[in-house]
């Protein structure tokens, strides 16, 4: 199974629809199984295309391009979490080309202000992979010691959610640096949860972010922050960092991440 994860930060880039175009290309050449997608982003005022879906959302373009290449059997859902950049709603998606049999969305922040750009919610979707059901949820969750929003409560309340039977993937912006000792990157394994990164055959240097980008002015150093992990020890062949300008073009201000799951 391979897996991808990455903040798009949607309809923000320079050359968006070239570099939309180029993760379209990716996609329709390594076949990710899972996607996961935060700041997926659609315009206020676009028109309503099918329930909660505008005709601009951010994954729906990526769906309708991946068509144009042949690609024809991915599905996505997708949830608003708060208003962002003043005329977008942004939101988290899922996208599988395996069915996806449920899905949902909740809050894990104190806060469920839609106007408030601190206001997180999770996606999960429940797909069936090969004869069994893998809970899959993408999440962009706050900083460690943000003063209204913390990553610790979030993380708690996504903790009520994993189930503790089957496997589940929790992917996405944790906007913590597993570097940083006694934070976030600490509490996501006290919790009994594993790094994909750390379980991997062959890695990389797992960075994803690299320079000042929102939420991490003044940055100067490489960051780990984007992550997937896992409610059970798997075995993974391989994790690899996409989109960071070397064997993929940028495509956003993060790095994706990737990895190779034997299931």
């Amino acid at each position: 199974m391979k897996l991808l994860t990455l903040n798009v930060h949607a309809w923000q880039e320079e050359n968006q629809m070239e570099k939309l175009e180029m993760l379209a290309r990716d996609i329709a050449s390594e076949r990710y199984d899972v996607i996961a997608l935060q700041e997926v982003m659609q315009s206020i005022d676009s028109s309503l295309v099918k329930d909660n879906i505008k005709k601009d959302n951010y994954a729906l373009v990526l769906l309708e391009l991946l068509k144009k290449l042949g690609v024809e059997d991915y599905d996505f859902v997708w949830d608003m979490a708060h208003y962002g950049y003043v005329t977008y709603e942004e939101g988290l998606a899922i996208i599988s080309r395996h069915p996806i049999t449920s899905h949902e969305s909740f809050f894990v922040s104190d806060l469920q202000d839609m106007h408030n750009w601190k206001t997180r919610k999770i996606v999960k979707a429940t797909i069936s992979y090969e004869g069994q059901d893998i809970q899959f949820f993408s999440g962009h969750f706050g900083w460690w010691e943000d003063d209204i929003e913390p990553f610790k409560g979030q993380f708690d309340r996504l903790m009520q959610y994993i189930p503790e039977e089957g496997l589940s993937f929790i992917m996405g912006d944790l906007n913590n640096d597993a570097n940083v000792c006694r934070e976030g990157f600490d509490y996501v394994k006290e919790k009994g949860l594993y790094d994909t990164y750390e379980l991997a055959a062959e890695k990389d240097d797992g960075l994803t972010i690299i320079g000042s980008i929102a939420g991490w002015d003044n940055n100067e150093a490489g960051r780990r922050i984007d992550y997937i992990l896992s409610s059970k020890p798997v075995d993974v062949l391989q994790s690899s960092v996409r989109f960071n300008g070397k064997e993929t073009p940028v495509v956003s201000d993060h790095a994706g991440v990737a990895v190779t799951v034997k299931i």
